[in-house]
């Protein structure tokens, strides 16, 4: 600091924030705060995980606040970072408040108490910065107040961070409207030297758009000497759940337990739970209540560990992490130094252990694909919005592009963020302003994501140090051997798996069945579409709650599915262990009536499969199998994907009960059918085949297909 009264001050604030009467600054934290606090500069810090980046900005805003300045604006990512940062605030004696969509009832509470100065540090979303209400009435006057910009997990902002998140790039405008010697502070634990300099780019905008304000950027070794890397490639899935079971208890304190998907993380719970381990379940689906209470008891080491999606990551603070465990890598080295930087942040000792899978880069693919804008789909939507003269909303702009609610909102947000749309009250409107799809730009970040993914491969099969690697990867100079990991010792782990548990892992692999919800409503906007129903599903025309052997994404049968529907793959008929494994799934079947007969659907693309499952199940079952129903008008007309409305018309009026399986259906005297697919992604074919089947007297249609795409 520049005097020592505010460098006293700041110490005090440091040591009420950790509870330490002996606490000091760590390198750079103090030069931090004075260039935020004495010069009003714009900075960027990049530290490691733990080294105190929080303390920076909420020691600075005490120190701006006792000069007059205005609230800070704290944009973080996460509800759970959100939580934490409001804890650590109290502690440091600031007053925080955050606006997110699990406080919906507070906000006029929060804006009440701004308006009278009482709080110190407001959080909001990225998201929330283009929220309407809040954009348009309380923005403005929070940027002409504020004291303090901070953007957390700042390495968003740049194109080439690990997380393509539109919203994030929408603060540049913000930092743009900032008044004159506000100063800016952006913060990250995992950028490199080219997502420095991107996000240095960023913040030394002004209000022309200009370059005109210097960047401090103060960067630390990223190195973590209380961590332990290793990784241990085992064969299958089936060894890695069996180790798990082996040696979880053996891992020091609590800790998590990462998977990739949302199925694995909760199947692996299940696994585990039912083996004695405590343990939760902590994923995208789980309710924000479950997960607020989760995190609370890993806090306070009430479970051994929590199994989780990316859903846990930025920002969640534990000190005393003992472990973190990956059931598959991440995508990145980035996003992998992102997650073990949970562990051993205030202890000597915390193990991380990668257990990689051959499934992984499959799983990456689809995520990185799923994410990219399209050029074609976003002329649909502009056209869409300028041949209306008011906004549309999101549910009656899906009812006009052929894209789901997900793709379509992260579509939205690249296109309001590039200018080309404008979320207003209402909805969506055009900008009428000219829009290009940057090409070079979303293959230059495929391309990066690529050599990601690959730089992740190799951190699995190094030989060198694997904390050096990771500081390599992230362009940190003062990278070195750690002294600690597998390989610049020996592997610290036990590689070996109890015969008992690797039973019970083969078991839960083999588990087979996943529900197969049926679709109780018609969507919004069908008559858009050519397709004149709406409201609710007619109770006698809905097919029952249905099965399908396992997800595209499990574990056990998942892998064996993804193979069997892969591009490229034959249409051959279903092994004998299919077919037994489907069986399996009939057995355990809780239905309230057994099927008197099967019915198969006209699959074009792989009738052989569909074929074989039917009538494999019709001798196991010693069901008969009826036939199949009959395509009409040339078939469904549409491809996997897209939105609810386009996948229904599609397939709407596009089968029909031949005469034949009709006076077959017409013996049964109105008992169930078994309706059999081979794969089940939007429900709604299964939704019109099964009305189809109990127009023509079929009691109740039970779906079942071989995987379920979700």
């Amino acid at each position: 600091m520049t005097t020592s009264e505010p460098a006293q001050t700041a110490t005090d604030i440091l040591r009420s924030l950790v509870g330490r009467p002996d606490a000091e600054f760590h390198e750079g934290q103090a030069e931090a705060i004075d260039a935020l606090v004495s010069d009003r500069s714009r900075a960027l810090v990049v530290q490691r995980t733990g080294w105190g980046k929080s303390a920076v900005y909420f020691i600075a805003t005490l120190l701006l606040r006792q000069r007059g300045a205005g609230p800070t604006i704290l944009v973080s990512p996460l509800l759970a970072l959100m939580r934490d940062q409001v804890a650590a605030a109290a502690r440091a004696g600031v007053t925080a408040a955050s606006l997110n969509s699990a406080n919906t009832h507070e906000w006029e509470s929060i804006k009440e108490r701004l308006a009278r100065n009482e709080i110190d540090v407001l959080l909001v979303s990225p998201e929330r910065l283009n929220n309407p209400r809040f954009r348009d009435e309380q923005l403005p006057e929070l940027v002409r107040r504020t004291g303090l910009l901070v953007v957390d997990e700042a390495h968003c902002i740049s194109d080439w961070g690990h997380d393509f998140r539109p919203d994030y790039r929408r603060l540049r405008t913000l930092i743009a409207e900032l008044p004159p010697g506000v100063p800016v502070l952006a913060t990250t634990a995992t950028a490199n030297s080219r997502v420095v300099a991107d996000v240095a780019e960023q913040l030394s905008v002004d209000a022309q758009g200009a370059d005109a304000n210097a960047v401090v950027t103060i960067r630390g070794p990223l190195a973590r000497a209380s961590l332990r890397l290793g990784a241990l490639r085992l064969p299958d899935a089936k060894a890695r759940l069996g180790w798990l079971l082996t040696h979880l208890d053996q891992m020091q304190g609590s800790g998590i337990i990462y998977a990739l998907t949302v199925s694995a993380a909760e199947d692996t719970a299940r696994l585990l739970r039912e083996a004695g381990h405590e343990v939760l379940a902590y994923t995208g689906r789980t309710d924000p209540a479950d997960r607020e209470a989760a995190e609370a008891k890993l806090k306070n080491n009430e479970v051994k560990a929590l199994v989780a999606t990316s859903a846990l990551g930025m920002g969640f603070d534990k000190p005393d992490l003992g472990f973190v465990i990956h059931l598959g890598a991440p995508s990145s080295p980035v996003a992998y130094y992102q997650q073990v930087g949970r562990a051993g942040r205030a202890t000597a000792n915390a193990d991380v252990l990668l257990l990689p899978g051959r499934e992984d880069p499959e799983i990456w693919h689809y995520f990185a694909t799923a994410s990219m804008p399209d050029d074609r789909r976003a002329r649909a939507v502009l056209d869409a919005l300028d041949a209306e003269s008011g906004p549309l909303s999101t549910p009656a702009l899906e009812a006009l592009v052929d894209l789901r609610r997900t793709p379509l909102e992260l579509l939205l947000k690249v296109l309001d963020v590039d200018g080309a749309v404008s979320k207003v009250q209402g909805g969506w409107r055009s900008t009428g302003l000219p829009w290009v799809y940057d090409a070079e730009r979303y293959q230059r970040i495929a391309a990066e994501r690529v050599a990601e993914q690959q730089s992740m491969l190799d951190y699995e099969t190094t030989t060198g140090c694997r904390m050096e690697f990771l500081q390599r990867a992230l362009d940190d100079p003062t990278a070195a051997p750690c002294g600690r990991c597998d390989n610049c010792t020996s592997a610290w782990y036990d590689s070996s798996v109890a015969s008992g548990d690797q039973v019970t892992a083969e078991a839960a692999l083999q588990r087979v069945g996943a529900v197969i919800e049926p679709r109780t409503q018609w969507p919004t906007g069908a008559s858009e579409r050519g397709v004149s129903v709406k409201g609710r599903i007619a109770v006698d025309e809905r097919v029952e709650p249905g099965r399908a052997l396992a997800r595209l994404t499990d574990l056990g049968w998942g892998g064996t599915l993804r193979q069997l529907f892969a591009a490229g793959s034959p249409d051959e008929a279903a092994s004998p262990a299919l077919v037994q494994a489907c069986a399996r799934v009939l057995g355990e079947w809780p239905w309230s009536e057994r099927p008197a007969a099967i019915v198969s659907m006209p699959s074009r693309r792989r009738p052989v499969l569909v074929r074989s499952i039917a009538d494999g199940l019709s001798q196991l079952g010693r069901l008969p199998h009826l036939g199949s129903l009959d395509l009409a008008g040339g078939g469904p007309d549409g491809a996997p994907g897209g939105n609810s409305v386009y996948r229904l018309s599609s397939v709407w009026q596009r089968f029909a009960v031949g005469e034949q399986l009709s006076e077959r259906l017409d013996a049964l005297d109105g008992r169930p059918v078994l309706l059999v697919d081979d794969l089940v992604d939007s429900r709604w074919t299964i939704t019109v085949a099964g009305r189809e089947l109990r127009r023509h007297g079929a009691g109740s249609v039970l779906p079942f297909a071989l995987a379920l795409q979700m």
